[in-house]
């Protein structure tokens, strides 16, 4: 082993917290989860409880663990003005897992006008109106960002409730300055860094102008160090040659990243020889698009931070519905094109398939143990008792899974209409709608000039298309041919944008 090789075990090995170094008292124990995306799909019949399903299971898990704090990392809520339901079965959630008569043991050491909006005097568990037993962090991601009137969000009506308590927010975007929420247990001091979202392309910009500054705090002679925790939530995989926040812009005091927005769950902490910190990405607690890395087993973290030390404790969430990917090319199955009829068929059996795979996964992780629909129902006194793990003759209810099957069809093979098809399979499955995407790969002259492109969407089909696109690159696309010499485009496009995602009507008048 070299020398460097060497160095980065070593140094790696030496901010990992070992099971029974830690005395309790001096251990910050932190659940962290991010992009919770209440109230996706709450009018939809069958997957309309998803996202607040898994949400009281990540809080049922902090009560469970008896945690200090949970911290979130942006898109609490789906959509930026989240619906009366969603609002109200949030607080609902919250006030019944975290509020309590248990004592918080964490001194908030901070200012609060450095931490919090203008009204906040205090975290929340120091208010003398509340009682708060375990407090929760949150910054904004890009659904629940501030915008329109105010330049609110839903997170401050929860803040000023007393409910979260909500960092991470900045008053300019060319010049960040972000100061730490400095805590304290017994002897360990935790620095908490905040940077809710801010449009990739900007953020990027300021970071290579180093207008983001991170106040550190300084250490003071016998005292521990600070540990300095950051949570931010932006593109960590490249979409554009700005679209994402490299790690190596993020400063080397940093000990942990806990990056939010990307819903892949890479939970477990990555170490970063360049930069000497760790980055754990939590992923998503509900599936909002049919893609692999959605797909992926849903977890959340216990993290343990004892003075200079951490460890991360993955768990997995079982209340997420099953979802199971997979890919056939027609071509290799010996089908005739000419026979629509078989071809049909083919794939209706591949889905079954599917349809029993996932069924089977639920069943070998989740044991007996039954997936509770409408955990939070309103009204219901025995919402704490379990769900029956079994129906009345004796089978393990399992929910409809999502189900997405990837087909290629080049080789003269017809595409049928997806969602016509579907409806073979509604009692089957959780998203009869869009269970089939058709692609073709690029032949010719077109994979000649990009060898390594990976199979792409086929132009016919037009809905998923437009279900992927995003705004801000077609009206870019469309005014970079106009040449406007009097509409500045680049805030246009803006205005654009924040008309059609946040639902601001004024965007655009302003």
């Amino acid at each position: 082993m070299d020398t460097d090789s060497q160095e980065y075990h070593s140094q790696e090995a030496s901010s990992q917290l070992i099971d029974g170094e830690e005395s309790e008292q001096d251990t910050f124990k932190i659940l962290v989860a991010t992009d919770n995306h209440l109230g996706y799909l709450e009018k939809d019949p069958v997957r309309g409880d998803d996202s607040f399903n898994a949400f009281e299971e990540i809080l049922q898990q902090a009560v469970k663990s008896e945690v200090d704090m949970i911290l979130l990392g942006g898109d609490l809520f789906h959509e930026n003005k989240p619906s009366r339901k969603a609002m109200h079965v949030t607080s609902k959630l919250l006030k019944k897992y975290c509020m309590g008569d248990k004592p918080v043991s964490l001194e908030y050491l901070s200012e609060p006008s450095d931490n919090f909006s203008e009204g906040i005097e205090t975290v929340n568990y120091m208010d003398a109106n509340l009682n708060v037993s375990i407090p929760v962090f949150s910054i904004h991601g890009n659904h629940d960002d501030p915008s329109g009137e105010g330049n609110l969000c839903a997170l401050d009506l929860l803040a000023m409730n007393g409910l979260v308590n909500y960092f991470g927010r900045s008053p300019a975007i060319d010049n960040v300055i972000v100061k730490p929420i400095l805590l304290q247990k017994g002897v360990s001091r935790l620095a908490l860094f905040g940077i809710g979202n801010i449009r990739d392309e900007r953020l990027h910009q300021t970071f290579l102008r180093r207008n983001v500054k991170l106040m550190r705090p300084l250490d003071e002679d016998g005292e521990e160090p600070w540990y300095n925790l950051l949570v931010l939530h932006q593109n960590r995989v490249m979409h554009g040659p700005k679209n994402y926040i490299p790690e190596n812009f993020l400063d080397d005091f940093i000990h942990l990243v806990i990056w939010g927005h990307e819903h892949e769950c890479l939970i477990d902490p990555v170490y970063n020889p360049q930069q000497h910190f760790h980055v754990s990405q939590p992923g998503s607690s509900v599936a909002t698009s049919l893609c692999e890395g959605e797909s992926r087993t849903k977890h959340v973290a216990i993290l343990k931070i004892c003075k200079n030390k951490f460890s991360i404790e993955k768990i997995r969430l079982t209340s997420v519905r099953p979802f199971i990917m997979s890919d056939i090319t027609l071509a290799d199955h010996g089908l005739d094109p000419t026979k629509p009829n078989k071809v049909s068929s083919f794939i209706s059996k591949r889905i079954r398939e599917l349809v029993q795979e996932a069924k089977d996964d639920w069943v070998a992780k989740n044991g007996r143990t039954s997936r509770k629909r409408r955990m939070y129902s309103e009204g219901d006194d025995s919402e704490d008792e379990e769900a029956a793990s079994e129906s009345n003759n004796g089978e393990i209810v399992v929910p409809k899974p999502l189900v997405r099957l990837r087909v290629e069809y080049s080789g003269g093979f017809e595409i049928f209409n997806p969602q016509r098809f579907g409806s073979e399979f509604i009692e089957l499955v959780a998203n009869p709608r869009d269970i089939v995407q058709f692609y073709r790969k690029k032949t010719g002259n077109a994979a000649k000039t990009a060898p390594t492109a990976k199979a792409e969407m086929d132009a016919v089909d037009k809905i998923e298309k437009l279900d992927t696109a995003r705004v801000e690159n077609l009206v870019q696309k469309y005014l970079a041919a106009q040449h406007l010499s009097i509409l500045p485009e680049n805030e246009l496009e803006d205005a654009v944008r924040i008309y059609v995602e946040k639902d601001e009507k004024d965007a655009v008048k302003e």
